[in-house]
């Protein structure tokens, strides 16, 4: 960070190259385009994909309104495909069936965003079989998984997709300050996204459309935005994710302790599939009674008892910018009951385990 400071660069320069170059073999992807944000990614790898007006996307309803927001940032429709309670991702056999009955109506998505919750991959062989199946582009949503993996391969490789996105949001495992990444094996997408986050301008010699005046000319070709990161960012997340491994390592020793100190309780705890390795950004419990009141004072008695919890997420479509395109209580029955008893426990590598022994008393006592 220092030696950033004291360079030639403060923003697009060497350190944003080494740290693009990093994450993409970190991942075992071929691109990654270092972003300013999650929800910077989304958009690019939507307007990578050509998502535009009368066109649909898809995504799951436990989510932060972002996994969403993307497509109305292209002027598309949002549709939502409901939750498996087990592993609180999309439903696989939903989306089957809403694939086919979109294929009746001749209103098939453009894109499926499939968010890997909590850290929890997706079943990503599933979902992406059903798009080839029927035609339809397929984003990865990883703000909450990098350090996860799924079937031996570091999420982020997009064998399964055509664009995977991160967020290196503070809270996130790892961060940049603010920022985010968009990673793909498509020579083509990494193009369109590094052009639209560069407020569609290039400097390629060979993709200019007119002679170049000088060696100062550049082209804005598209229309596009200014979401880039800045080397001081960079440096950081080079840093970050040299430490990756073990911040993970350290979220996984406390899921399993919180496993152990909370078996038998009342609760439904959070699972980790087969073939899988969840990053565990949260530990999401679920009280066993469907009471929103009774979640309410669980999670007051918490918070005043200076244990941070929280809850992730509401129902997107129960926002009231989503109620007013349509949607209401009721759409999506799955995640509506995940989201009336659902809380957030504290979970960060620096965590101690006293913190934890204090988290999991109170909790006790507010269940009781």
């Amino acid at each position: 960070m220092v030696e950033t400071l004291q360079s030639d660069w403060l923003t697009q320069g060497p350190k944003v190259t080494e740290f693009e170059h990093s994450l993409a073999e970190h991942c075992g992807s071929e691109h990654a385009v270092a972003l300013s944000n999650g929800t910077a990614a989304l958009h690019a790898a939507c307007v990578a994909l050509g998502l535009q007006a009368g066109d649909y996307l898809w995504t799951t309803p436990i989510s932060f309104v972002a996994s969403a927001n993307c497509a109305l940032y292209c002027g598309a429709k949002v549709d939502f495909v409901d939750i498996d309670a087990n592993t609180r991702n999309m439903s696989v056999s939903l989306l089957a069936e809403k694939l086919r009955q979109a294929k009746k109506q001749n209103c098939l998505p453009k894109i499926i965003v499939a968010v890997h919750f909590a850290g929890q991959p997706c079943d990503m062989l599933s979902i992406h079989t059903l798009a080839c199946e029927y035609g339809v582009h397929l984003i990865e949503d990883a703000a909450h998984a990098i350090g996860g993996s799924y079937h031996g391969h570091a999420i982020g490789n997009t064998e399964y997709s055509d664009i995977c996105t991160f967020s290196f949001h503070p809270v996130k495992t790892m961060t940049t300050g603010e920022g985010g990444a968009a990673l793909c094996n498509s020579e083509v997408l990494d193009q369109r996204m590094r052009q639209f986050a560069c407020h569609g301008i290039t400097r390629d010699t060979e993709a200019l459309d007119f002679t170049p005046d000088g060696a100062w000319y550049y082209e804005q070709q598209s229309l596009g935005m200014n979401f880039r990161l800045s080397d001081l960012q960079a440096a950081l997340g080079i840093v970050q994710l040299g430490r990756l491994p073990g911040f993970v390592e350290k979220r996984r020793e406390l899921v399993a302790r919180y496993h152990q100190l909370l078996a038998g309780l009342p609760l439904v705890l959070p699972s980790e599939q087969e073939n899988v390795t969840s990053a565990w950004h949260l530990y999401v419990i679920e009280l066993t009674r469907d009471d929103a009141s009774y979640r309410q004072k669980v999670f007051d008695f918490l918070r005043a008892n200076n244990i941070g919890v929280n809850v992730h997420y509401i129902p997107i479509h129960l926002q009231p910018y989503y109620r007013n395109q349509g949607f209401g209580v009721g759409d999506f029955p799955v995640a509506e009951t995940y989201y009336r008893s659902s809380i957030t426990l504290p979970l960060y590598p620096d965590l101690s385990f006293a913190q934890q022994d204090e988290v999991v008393n109170v909790l006790i006592e507010a269940l009781q």
